[in-house]
């Protein structure tokens, strides 16, 4: 069964970091670009991140740039983002996603694989 599996959510305070993990299972994700999403209370699930799976590229949406940074390691089938400097409207339910193509990721559409998300909740 495949699987990705988020971990490292938490309540922490303005201004402090996070760091999320996402596990690969059942398959290798190592030819897949991997990326973030987030879906706040009441609002649409929007696309946080990505990486290409070759030499990697980055790709961030405009309000989180300069203050999280997404990594991988294929050798471990996970994938990371580093969140700094955190704002309370940054609370969500953080999501990874595995998809071939890194532009599907970043139009948020036809995903293939999905987690079932971590809870991140910042407070000032």
């Amino acid at each position: 069964q495949v699987q990705l599996v988020e971990s490292g959510g938490g309540l922490v305070q303005a201004g402090g970091s996070l760091r999320l993990s996402c596990a690969g299972s059942g398959r290798t994700f190592s030819s897949d670009a991997m990326g973030w999403f987030r879906q706040a209370p009441g609002k649409e699930r929007e696309f946080v991140a990505a990486i290409s799976w070759s030499v990697p590229i980055t790709y961030y949406t405009d309000s989180v740039k300069g203050r999280f940074t997404i990594s991988r390691d294929n050798a471990k089938n996970t994938v990371y983002l580093q969140m700094n400097s955190l704002k309370p409207e940054d609370t969500a339910v953080y999501y990874c996603a595995a998809d071939s193509s890194v532009g599907r990721l970043r139009a948020n559409y036809g995903i293939d694989f999905w987690g079932k998300g971590t809870l991140v909740t910042v407070f000032s």
